[in-house]
């Protein structure tokens, strides 16, 4: 059997779009995983980028639960130090009552921005050890009594929902805490592919499954991943220079948003944050998939799909589902 295929959106704006018609978008998308079987959708936060529409992730989730009937939802991730846990309890819980058991809650200890406007947002401790304690009055929040660990205040609100709570990580130390933790890991790896292999190691040599916050009983790895499938190799690459062309971007200091593809054979695109990756036709993009699941162990794939046109993103995400199954 084949892990579990799941989505990581963005919410990408492209050049000549907005925010309004980028959300659309995501909407659209988001219909077709859920008929499609796509087992989640997460919406990543990040801030001061001209190309991301998704920074206030629970207003996005709500959104996508109106739209969809089965496929989970949820964050990849709250970055935690820009807000109060409470509040982040309130609202995830929230969701969980309107919608059911369909939230999950990805937490992350990076701020998703650029140091100015992180101060601008700051709102709890990024320090491992605060970090872990906020996550253990999270989940008294989200618990029977609906009272936080370590402080005496209640959240009627998400008192019961028991939302899913998953540390993200891009290195050892974020690894090292979901294992101690005992919480399932959703590794960056499809923008930070140095320390995979350490990573997935770590996380699993760490975990505990009779921490006072554990939620699972064996170790859980969901592994990120760039996709881009097409009808031939040729196009996909050709499709996947829009990416290419962001990093580079970014490398530069620039914040534009997406820009068309260009030839696949553009100088300067092949970005070493991007190795991670299944591009090409749907034969092609499954094989590699398949290799990275063999690499790594993952027990479940989120795909990170950018593209100019959101036909063409929405051809990709049928064509994978298409060519896993």
């Amino acid at each position: 059997m084949r892990v579990p295929l799941s989505i990581l959106d963005l919410v990408s704006i492209s050049e000549g779009s907005s925010a309004r018609e980028a959300i659309a978008d995501a909407m659209s998308a988001a219909r077709l995983a859920d008929r499609l079987g796509y087992a989640r959708i997460w919406y990543a936060e990040h801030h001061n980028t001209e190309s991301i529409a998704s920074s206030a992730t629970s207003l996005v989730i709500a959104e996508a639960a109106h739209a969809t009937e089965r496929i989970r939802l949820g964050a990849g991730g709250v970055m935690l130090p820009n807000h109060a846990p409470l509040m982040v309890a309130e609202q995830y819980g929230t969701l969980a009552n309107v919608h059911g058991d369909r939230i999950d809650l990805g937490l992350g200890r990076a701020p998703g921005t650029d140091m100015m406007t992180a101060q601008a947002l700051s709102r709890s401790s990024a320090e491992p050890q605060a970090f872990a304690q906020n996550i253990y009055d999270l989940q008294g929040w989200f618990g029977p009594e609906g009272t936080g660990h370590s402080t005496p205040i209640a959240s009627v609100v998400s008192a019961g929902t028991d939302v899913p709570i998953w540390v993200l990580g891009s290195t050892v130390n974020g690894a090292s805490i979901a294992g101690q933790l005992g919480l399932p890991f959703s590794l960056a790896s499809h923008f930070a592919p140095d320390q995979i292999d350490d990573a997935i190691r770590v996380y699993r040599e760490s975990f505990t499954a009779d921490a006072p916050t554990a939620q699972i009983e064996q170790p859980y790895v969901m592994a990120g991943i760039n996709v881009m499938v097409a009808d031939s190799d040729a196009e996909a690459e050709r499709q996947f220079t829009t990416v290419g062309q962001m990093f580079a971007g970014m490398a530069r200091g620039e914040r534009g948003r997406l820009r068309p593809p260009v030839d696949a054979g553009t100088p300067g695109l092949d970005s070493p944050m991007l190795a991670v990756k299944a591009v090409g036709s749907p034969a092609r993009a499954v094989r590699q998939l398949e290799e990275f699941v063999e690499r790594t162990g993952a027990d479940e794939l989120i795909t990170v799909t950018y593209a100019f046109e959101p036909s063409v993103r929405e051809r990709s995400i049928e064509l994978l589902a298409q060519a896993w199954d």
